[in-house]
């Protein structure tokens, strides 16, 4: 099965602005989605996962954003994600497209 690619408006791409993103971008929504990332400091319980969902995608049918599926599984060190990819409750099977940035905080605009 082919892989789900990153969208083109990916925050976790660098190059895309942030300000750019369809669909009603909101930095304060953005900025609360800190709560989805896992870091050594705050790791994420198996109960508390929270998914930063794709913008492309709609209510009834949301999916995990790539970016931050890739970055949440690598880097981030997500258990609670890894526990819900293993089971098969979340689907891995994605693919990034060009760099991407190392830290959720790269992801927000400039100013913030």
């Amino acid at each position: 099965m082919k892989p789900r690619k990153q969208c083109k408006k990916c925050p976790w791409k660098v190059g895309t602005n942030p300000n750019e993103i369809p669909n009603g971008y909101s930095v304060g929504k953005h900025c609360d989605l800190k709560r989805t990332i896992a870091t050594a400091d705050s790791p994420v319980l198996a109960d508390s996962l929270h998914v930063m969902a794709c913008h492309e995608t709609s209510v009834g049918q949301i999916l995990p954003c790539v970016g931050w599926l890739v970055h949440q599984m690598g880097p981030g060190n997500n258990f609670a994600l890894r526990l819900r990819v293993v089971t098969g409750q979340i689907d891995a099977n994605v693919q990034t497209v060009g760099p991407q940035h190392e830290r959720f905080e790269d992801t927000l605009p400039r100013d913030k």
